[in-house]
């Protein structure tokens, strides 16, 4: 099995909306993970929460 079959299609990254969590989502785009949709905001009453949704690209060449 290749590292691309090994590694999970879809990932859903959430966080406070920090360095921290844009180094996890830069780390996976240069991984070969793709952008899926705009993120999402929200705020738990003390900080924003992000979550972005990312996607390997289809090795079949299809849609990611």
């Amino acid at each position: 099995m290749t590292e691309l079959a090994q590694r999970l299609r879809y990932r859903l990254i959430t966080g406070p909306d920090d360095a921290e969590f844009c180094g996890r989502v830069s780390d996976l785009v240069e991984q070969g993970y793709r952008l899926h949709g705009s993120p999402a905001l929200t705020f738990d009453g003390r900080q924003v929460i992000a979550a972005q949704a990312l996607v390997l690209p289809d090795p079949a060449g299809g849609a990611g």
